[in-house]
């Protein structure tokens, strides 16, 4: 057993609370990581908020890490105490239907099919004051170490710095993912992306890859606009500053809406503006943002008979594992830069000022380190 810090939520609506944590051995199948750094992501700042209702509390949260294996369970072969990886909060088993499916990035074992709230054998390895500590996605990298899955763990180039590569585990993925695998932008196409955070910049940043001439950066903070242009945004507009419905906006500056739209915010409203702004007859709407659980949505029909596509994604389409390390070798080659996004760093025990950063729409994303 290891004895380590740990951020650590006791209940919705409470800070996190810095605590001495232990963590368990790995047993068969499964990986101790040293955690190295870990990004703040919406969807963490999400459960504390309530917005979800499949989180058992007390919980360690943290889902978008980089570290070091410190240890290894039986049968674990993919990899050893030493490596660097990243631990992934969409699990790739290789064995289930989707898994052996080309097409496919789900896979059966992961918390969209059961709750990761414990490792599969339904028991935790994190134990504080002597209570049981829930996991988090099966990664939990608010603390130092941390025992996952080998399916939910993947090895990466050792020369990648794991303080810039842990955006990779979650938020890079996901928003450049959704440009280039799930809506696959053509070169020369229009394209507008709703909400700036780190995943709305990642779609940015995936648009711009795919060759995409117009790229319309839509948020009500105007503060992430400079970013969005850096990052390679055309034009950025705030819904604020017009008297009529973002998407007749869009639709006038278009001339007939764009090719493709992201909502990367989570919420019902934007969903259907996302999807009326893109092409009544060809256009692509790309749902990214994660809704509260138990939303509804309500629209017009004919936003999508006339021969709109409406789509999700997750993670970016990638499967995991086999993606991940061709996403640090690409950054490694400079084929992107990861930095842009990274605003502040923080020690694990000012996590609650990184969730602040968040909400307050100062940070883009904030890095944790131990």
């Amino acid at each position: 057993v290891i004895k380590c810090r740990a951020a650590v939520a006791w209940a919705v609506g409470k800070p996190l609370s810095i605590e001495e944590v232990e963590v368990a051995p790995p047993k068969a199948g499964e990986v101790r990581i040293k955690i190295v750094a870990t990004g703040i992501c919406r969807s963490d700042d999400h459960v504390l908020e309530g917005y979800f209702r499949n989180i058992d509390f007390p919980v360690i949260l943290g889902h978008e890490g980089a570290g070091i294996v410190e240890s290894v369970g039986e049968g674990v072969t993919s990899v050893k105490p030493g490596d660097k990886v990243i631990p992934t909060p969409l699990s790739q088993c290789g064995e289930c239907s989707f898994c052996l499916n080309p097409e496919s990035n789900y896979c059966l074992k992961c918390h969209f099919t059961e709750s990761q709230c414990l490792l599969p054998d339904k028991t935790s390895r994190f134990t504080c004051k002597g209570k049981q500590i829930h996991h988090f996605m099966w990664v939990s990298s608010f603390s130092e170490y941390t025992v996952i899955p080998e399916y939910a763990v993947v090895k990466i180039d050792a020369a990648a710095p794991l303080d810039k590569v842990c955006l990779v585990g979650c938020g890079f993925s996901t928003g450049y993912g959704a440009a280039i695998n799930t809506a696959k932008v053509k070169p020369g196409s229009t394209c507008a992306v709703f909400g700036l955070g780190g995943v709305g910049l990642s779609v940015v940043m995936g648009c711009k890859a795919a060759g995409a001439s117009r790229i319309i950066a839509v948020d009500i903070n105007k503060d992430k606009f400079a970013k969005a242009k850096e990052l390679g945004a055309t034009e950025c507009i705030n819904p604020q500053d017009f008297k009529k419905p973002i998407q007749e906006v869009l639709t006038e500056m278009t001339g007939h809406g764009v090719d493709y739209s992201f909502e990367v915010i989570g919420h019902a409203d934007t969903m259907v503006a996302a999807l009326a702004s893109c092409n009544m007859n060809t256009g692509v709407c790309i749902m990214v943002g994660v809704p509260a659980s138990g939303s509804m949505l309500s629209f017009d029909p004919m936003l999508v008979l006339c021969g709109r596509t409406w789509k999700g994604t997750l993670l970016g389409g990638w499967k995991m594992r086999e993606s991940m390390p061709k996403l640090v070798s690409s950054y490694l080659e400079k084929k992107f830069n990861l930095d842009l996004l990274i605003t502040h760093r923080l020690p694990i025990a000012k996590a609650n000022e990184g969730f602040q950063l968040l909400r307050a729409g100062k940070s883009i994303r904030t890095v944790l380190h131990f």
